[in-house]
């Protein structure tokens, strides 16, 4: 069974700074933009509210996200590089089977 990474913390002490932040990338501008609350603060997890008007098409009358550009794609910031999901993951597997593999 394969279990869940958690992608915004380092996998080990020996990977500190590797922490893969929540994100969101317009692929037709190429602008990446962190996750955050509705407020500005950061948020650990992918949320939409905190997205400027740039990408969002429609909001609620309460400010939450209704639609947004199909230009949007979730992912991970890591040391100042864009990864989608699936890429985070595969870097994120890569880094903790190469500590397994130096480990034994």
């Amino acid at each position: 069974m394969r279990s869940t990474l958690d992608l915004t913390q380092p996998a080990a002490a020996g990977s500190r700074g590797r922490a893969f932040r929540p994100a969101f990338r317009d692929a037709e501008t190429g602008c990446v933009y962190y996750s955050r609350f509705a407020d500005g603060r950061s948020a650990a997890v992918h949320v939409l509210d905190g997205l400027p008007d740039e990408v969002v098409l429609a909001r609620t009358p309460g400010g939450r996200v209704k639609a947004l550009k199909g230009s949007v794609v979730a992912g991970y910031v890591c040391e100042g590089s864009f990864y989608t999901r699936e890429e985070a993951m595969r870097e994120r597997e890569a880094v903790i089977e190469a500590l397994l593999s130096t480990a034994g």
